[in-house]
């Protein structure tokens, strides 16, 4: 009688069971959590320029304090400029209310003349312009929540950077393996500083250009949208559908047809150019991410830690990925999470390691 099925199976619901119990701790533990893993990965962002002060002969501390005061600057300039451009928007709101009132009316009209019988009080209060940036902003406010304890998230940080130089000491010693083993924590930060690295300066890009393109378009609070935009580019997929919505209403208020047509064409030029084109390009086949498992990470990672799983969903995968790949009784879910290019690859070196085998049995035979 085969009695390791049976074990097969209870390690398998044990398992199971664990990885469920892991997520619901997080889900309910995220409002520390989320805050923690911010922290993680700006300290990954912060430790190139460190690295580099620190070879230009820079003390440490030094290096540190220079890093720290430039993201803290980056983090007050942004909240300043996007403070001001929503009090703005939001005392201006009344003069938009009639042209609001007046388009949501003929859509109704619209509507009831095509067959689709809706009324009023079917439908949420349109004649609100604050309405226009509620798609957005959720997003935006949970960000600003989660960093509203600055001193607390920079203190990690802070401490986090104070400990960088033995962090793969400290892990040699608890788990006393050589330094060749921990090659992947390596791959890992490596890959994340990549990633952000590079989505940071396209989203700066993509502020810009979407800057100008609005102004010259002669959109109101064209700073506003531009610096949605390029904050919501950390989303894969859907971060830029996210950002152009509340800019596109915002268009057809103020500008009529016309205005949100162009508005869409600039969102969709701008988008298409750097993020299907040049962005790709530059980031390469580091991630070895496919598609679906960028857009399942994405819903994944945002219901267990809400806005900000969303923004980190692809360094957290590729982290789970890279330490997936390092055992082979988990190698093939990092293959499932991988590019049809990995799969192949993979298949390559099992055939060739077949192959090998066989023309060894036959030297020895």
């Amino acid at each position: 009688m085969n009695n390791n099925l049976p074990k097969e199976q209870s390690l398998t619901v044990l398992n199971i069971a664990a990885f469920i119990i892991i997520i619901a701790g997080i889900i309910f533990a995220k409002s520390i959590i989320a805050p923690f893993l911010m922290a993680l990965f700006i300290s990954i962002i912060c430790a190139q320029p460190i690295f580099w002060l620190e070879k230009k002969k820079v003390p440490k501390g030094l290096s540190i304090l220079i890093v720290l005061i430039g993201i803290l600057s980056i983090f007050f300039g942004f909240g300043y400029l996007i403070g001001n451009a929503i009090a703005s928007f939001t005392s201006n709101a009344p003069n938009y209310e009639a042209d609001l009132k007046a388009i949501s009316e003929t859509f109704i009209q619209f509507l009831n003349s095509n067959g689709i019988t809706v009324t009023k009080d079917q439908l949420p209060n349109l004649s609100d312009p604050s309405r226009i940036l509620s798609y957005t902003v959720v997003a935006v406010n949970e960000l600003v929540n989660m960093m509203g304890n600055t001193f607390l998230v920079f203190l990690t940080i802070l401490f986090m950077l104070l400990e960088l130089n033995s962090f793969s000491d400290k892990l040699r010693t608890v788990f006393n393996g050589p330094p060749e083993s921990f090659g992947y924590l390596t791959k890992i930060t490596d890959s994340i500083r990549r990633y952000l690295g590079i989505k940071t300066i396209f989203g700066i890009l993509t502020s810009i250009l979407l800057y100008i393109a609005l102004s010259i378009i002669g959109l109101n609070y064209a700073i506003l949208w531009a610096l949605i935009a390029g904050l919501m580019s950390y989303i894969p997929n859907i971060g830029s559908i996210i950002a152009a919505i509340p800019a596109l209403l915002f268009a057809l208020l103020q500008l009529g047809m016309g205005g949100a047509v162009w508005t869409l064409l600039s969102f969709m030029a701008v988008n298409n150019i750097l993020g299907n084109f040049i962005e790709p390009k530059i980031m390469g086949k580091g991630l070895s991410l496919s598609t679906l498992v960028v857009f399942l990470s994405l819903i994944f990672w945002g219901f267990v830690l809400g806005t900000v799983g969303m923004f980190l969903a692809v360094p957290l995968t590729i982290s789970i990925k890279i330490a997936l790949e390092q055992n082979e009784k988990t190698r093939w879910i990092a293959v499932l999470l991988g590019t049809p290019n990995d799969a192949k690859i993979h298949l390559e070196e099992n055939d060739n390691k077949t192959h090998s085998a066989e023309q060894n049995t036959k030297s020895t035979g």
